[in-house]
């Protein structure tokens, strides 16, 4: 069948690990000359890769399928993701909808693609998260400069607030060498930075016998990878012998994202975290002394059920003495079939959003003073191939978004600059060097 006059669109919602699946799931099309076009056009396929870590993100996902089905009510509608996997009957109901496929289900995608037209019947392909063996090798390279590398799939930590090991599966991973071949694919398409992805990327090699340190040492031998960055890792996971690894190594940034969720023991002990707080002070001290300039950011959960007014102030005091840079948080959502729906004390939603107001400002005075830091200090800067106006944007070795005038001989380069001052509370300004 030709498909040369077809046309694909995709919508991606949630984690990193999605955005690199996406891009994978885009080349089934493109390899048979489908046009990809903006969600927002008229396409004969859309595609939308979902997230459920919260009922917002169910919410999300909703209407960006009823917004694809409005736009070409004839079209093939694809609907994949953590959401498909733990909702298939939900969105089956939402009239428009073909295909459903769960979220270790994703490579099934191709084997429908000459499909001509609408089903009478949505068509569910799931796997139960007990029976999810298998590893889909995803890496993005829709941007120029950067590409996003699965590495690891699934959870075995059951988390009491957490759906992900229901929607992912148990820990798994290909071997060290399969790895390596899709890194040397990015390096092939003149990528110079990798972003190590996964759901927890300290759990890998479970299904190899490896280590996710092994892991490293041999990704930093790939030629023409310049830069490494480490997605979302466990502090527990998170070893001593490690972080002086990439302290040591140019080509592993200082750049770290490490999950706290709480700063209470209490709350560590009963949402069934694997570490307390000593643990995770200690990693950041271990870092800060190791690499003073690192960018560290952190997760938080705010109003999680079982947290009191003192939990919460436990969280912030210990938050604040922590020297970090930037907090993720987000307001807890219940999750059906997850033991903490049925915690108490239940924290109503008008304190929730207080305490996430609270937490909001302590996130902007860390990032605002990690950034006032920084000026007048050097740094290597890999220039994005995106622009706004006649400006365009990259970031330092650790994480410092900056701005200079467009000059597209810069993109995709590695340029020494000094950072001389604020453009705004998120950007820097620097002087090319």
């Amino acid at each position: 069948m030709n498909l040369s006059n077809k046309k694909v669109a995709f919508y991606t919602l949630g984690c990193k690990l999605n955005f690199a699946e996406t891009s994978t799931i885009s080349r089934f099309f493109t390899d048979k000359e489908i046009k990809i076009v903006k969600f927002n056009e008229i396409a004969d396929y859309y595609v939308i890769n979902t997230c459920s870590v919260t009922s917002n993100a169910n919410k999300k996902s909703r209407n960006a399928i009823v917004r694809a089905t409005k736009k070409n009510p004839n079209a093939i509608i694809i609907v994949t993701g953590c959401y498909a996997q733990l909702k298939p009957h939900e969105i089956k109901n939402i009239c428009g909808v073909d295909y459903i496929f769960g979220a270790n289900n994703k490579d099934d995608i191709e084997k429908i693609i000459e499909t001509s037209s609408k089903l009478k019947k949505v068509e569910i392909t799931t796997t139960d998260h007990k029976d999810m063996k298998s590893f889909f090798p995803a890496v993005s390279k829709g941007d120029r400069t950067r590409a996003f590398l699965k590495v690891q799939d699934g959870c075995d930590y059951f988390c009491a607030y957490c759906t992900i090991p229901y929607a992912r599966g148990r820990s798994r991973n290909l071997p060290i060498k399969e790895i390596i071949k899709q890194a040397e694919f990015v390096a092939a398409n003149n990528i110079k930075e990798i972003i190590i992805s996964g759901v927890n990327i300290g759990d890998f090699g479970k299904s190899s016998n490896e280590t996710f340190f092994d892991l490293l040492k041999k990704l930093v031998e790939v030629e023409n990878i310049q830069r490494y960055r480490i997605g979302s890792i466990e502090p527990n996971l998170l070893t001593d012998e490690m972080i002086e690894f990439i302290a040591n190594h140019k080509k592993i940034m200082p750049h770290f994202h490490i999950p706290l969720q709480a700063g209470s023991d209490e709350v560590l002990k009963k949402i069934k975290r694997k570490y307390n707080t000593a643990l995770f002070k200690s990693k950041i001290e271990k870092i800060k002394s190791l690499m003073p300039q690192v960018f560290i950011g952190i997760d938080l959960i705010v109003g999680v059920n079982g947290e009191t007014k003192e939990n919460f102030n436990e969280t912030i005091e210990f938050v604040k003495s922590l020297d970090i840079s930037y907090i993720h948080y987000f307001q807890y959502s219940e999750r059906e079939n997850t033991p903490a729906i049925n915690f108490e004390p239940k924290v109503s939603p008008s304190e929730k959003h207080e305490r996430a107001k609270i937490t909001d400002e302590i996130s902007k005075s860390k990032h605002k003073s990690f950034l006032s830091s920084q000026i007048n200090k050097k740094f290597q800067v890999l220039f994005e191939s995106s622009k706004k106006g006649n400006k365009m944007f990259g970031f330092t070795n650790n994480y410092i978004r900056v701005v200079s005038n467009y000059d597209k001989c810069l993109v995709n380069q590695i340029v020494d600059v000094e950072i001389i001052d604020f453009y705004d509370d998120e950007t820097m300004q620097i002087k090319i060097l």
